[in-house]
């Protein structure tokens, strides 16, 4: 049997040695949470099966039952390969909902929290002959709305706007070797405006030893920059240290030439970088990844991607489908949503109340699609949800952070987490605070403090707005003052104390059309009766935005149907409700640029 989704899970850090672990485990139901005392980590009788990195609720899992199981185990016998001998194993998990605790041969090897973000173990020292067991328990608790969970229902069905729950391990997990000093991290910042690159190199382990660091860039196939430098962090280990065994080394800035290729959607031209340490002229660690040189402002209300306006046609993207919830069945399934939703005439999406896949970035970056970040938000305000969504936020951004399809971030969504903004200070600071960290991690890109309405500081004023009728968007949006004094679901834009002040305006929610083309049953925010309405009603509501010259671009409800809900431009299983080219013609009336 193929291993499913054998692809590399981290493209823009990529080595050559690597084991894919998923595939077939063993698995198990935890409900009287009675594994920690029963040593289940150590021995156990697992009496199920599931196929890894599909969640029990997916059909691809070999489960699919949405029955509410909040505590889940696995295990998975592997074998490193002979030639890893000597060197450092790293324990990868691309994504755990939402705690993990990893034992290795029954030994505690790790935990972590945060349902979106990767997590490494070094597990060398816990490997013993040439069979080892991997146990992982993941608690994810159902109910818990001081979780971040997106769209995650804490009810067994799925309801509202909210869709089915995924527990456990639902992206790739894979072992790679390292060396003793090796890279653990690098951060690509492109300065188009002087035609450079900066790479700021994290590395790990014996960082103590001089060693050297050689990088190459090319293009197509063209070396343009190749330069090693010496370093000696004994001296500055105290001053630059991240933990004790990590430093940042050193940020050079690369001149790329005079004949530059910039990237965006229309030209998604991709720069090469390998990066090499050495000591003593032997290769320690190897690293390839890849940047596009663009750049992200804002001017005169108006969004420039690359010095240029740029209006940004985007669509809704849940990143949901039917057989395996949040997880992509395969590659192929990642790239064929991007081509779809260019073929419509979008330039980009955004991806809604989920933290993405690493392959959805690397495709968006190849093909050339615009993505706006956005973080998996929580349902109340506490002390102990606040932390959660700040923490794993911030590591979203980290492992984000390189991808040029990315022009913006948007830690909150419609007051989520938040609810009472208007009248609590701690929530409205909260907020600020959200945007202030945000900008402090990643200055380069704008940041929407909260999607949709009750704006603190933010760099874009977006608005949501599921008014379907021409005669009343036309003239909402006909003139600034219009637009600024509209509220649509009873909302004002902004927070007491936060003037607009000539940010770029935007409809970053509308249409949402409801229209049923197959045996799904659900809903809309309106509904169509034939095609030809549908399209009507889809052509009303987008030169309605079109008209306005104050609004900047958007971000149409939705792609696809997601299950009761049937408000995409696709089905659930990804067919078109309308031909694509009627989609395209409809967004083709207003230039990009």
């Amino acid at each position: 049997m193929p291993i499913p989704r054998p692809e590399y899970p981290r493209p823009q850090f990529q080595r050559a040695q690597w084991l894919n672990l998923n595939g077939t485990w063993q698995f198990d139901f935890d409900d009287a949470n009675q594994g920690l005392a029963g040593h289940w980590f150590d021995q156990h009788d697992f009496s199920q099966k599931i196929e890894v990195p599909f969640v029990f609720q997916s059909k691809l899992s070999g489960i699919g039952t949405n029955v509410i199981h909040d505590i889940v185990w696995y295990r998975r016998e592997f074998s490193t390969p002979a030639e890893w001998n000597g060197q450092q194993i790293h324990l990868n998990f691309e994504a755990v909902d939402y705690r993990a605790t990893v034992w290795i041969n029954g030994v505690f090897a790790g935990f972590h929290e945060g349902g979106h973000t990767p997590f490494s173990l070094d597990i060398t020292a816990l490997l013993k002959g040439d069979t080892n067991a991997i146990v992982l328990r993941a608690e994810d608790i159902t109910n818990d709305k001081g979780q971040p969970r997106g769209k995650q229902y804490w009810e067994k069905d799925s309801a509202s706007i909210f869709y089915t729950r995924t527990t456990g391990i639902w992206q790739t997990v894979w072992l790679e070797p390292v060396a003793k000093t090796y890279l653990e991290r690098i951060i690509i910042t492109p300065q188009l405006e002087s035609g450079s690159v900066q790479v700021a190199y994290e590395i790990s382990g014996d960082v103590d030893t001089p060693y050297e660091i050689e990088t190459s860039i090319s293009f197509g196939g063209h070396t343009i920059v190749s330069e090693s430098k010496a370093i000696d962090n004994s001296a500055d280990k105290k001053k630059w240290a991240t933990n004790p065994h990590s430093v940042f080394s050193t940020s050079p800035t690369f001149s790329l030439g005079d004949n530059l290729k910039v990237w965006s959607p229309e030209t998604p031209n991709l720069y090469d970088v390998s990066m090499q340490i050495k000591r003593d002229g032997k290769l320690l660690d190897e690293v390839n990844s890849y940047f596009g040189l663009r750049s992200v402002t804002l001017k005169d209300g108006k969004l420039l991607l690359n010095g240029q306006p740029y209006y940004l046609k985007f669509v809704l993207d849940q990143g949901y489908n039917p057989d395996g919830i949040l997880t992509f069945p395969s590659d192929e399934y990642i790239r064929k949503d991007i081509e779809l939703t260019k073929a419509m005439g979008f330039n980009g999406a955004r991806k809604h109340q989920k933290v993405e896949e690493q392959r959805f970035h690397y495709w968006a970056d190849k093909m050339g699609f615009l993505l706006w970040g956005e973080m998996a938000n929580v349902y109340i305000y506490s002390e102990t949800a606040i932390q959660r969504v700040a923490t794993e936020w911030q590591a979203a951004i980290r492992r984000d952070y390189n991808h040029p399809s990315i022009i913006a971030w948007t830690p909150m969504n419609e007051s989520w987490g938040v609810p009472n903004l208007m009248t609590d200070p701690r929530q409205a600071q909260h907020l600020v605070a959200m945007y202030a960290i945000t900008k402090s991690l990643d200055p380069s890109r704008p940041v929407i403090s909260n999607d949709g309405w009750e704006h603190a500081k933010t760099d874009i004023l977006t608005m949501h707005d599921y008014e379907g009728k021409r005669d009343i968007l036309t003239p909402r949006y006909a003139t600034q003052a219009s637009t600024l004094a509209s509220r649509p679901a009873d909302r004002d834009l902004a927070l007491p104390g936060f003037p607009y002040e000539g940010q770029p305006i935007m409809v970053t929610e509308f249409g949402g059309i409801g229209y049923k083309k197959d045996a799904q049953e659900g809903w809309g925010y309106t509904t169509a009766s034939d095609d030809e309405d549908f399209i009507e009603r889809y052509k009303a509501v987008v030169e309605s935005i079109y008209a306005s010259d104050t609004i900047s671009g958007f971000c149409y409800t939705q792609i696809t149907d997601v299950e009761q809900e049937i408000n995409g431009l696709l089905t659930y299983d990804r067919q078109p409700k309308a031909p694509l080219e009627i989609i395209k013609q409809i967004n083709d009336q207003k230039p990009t640029t």
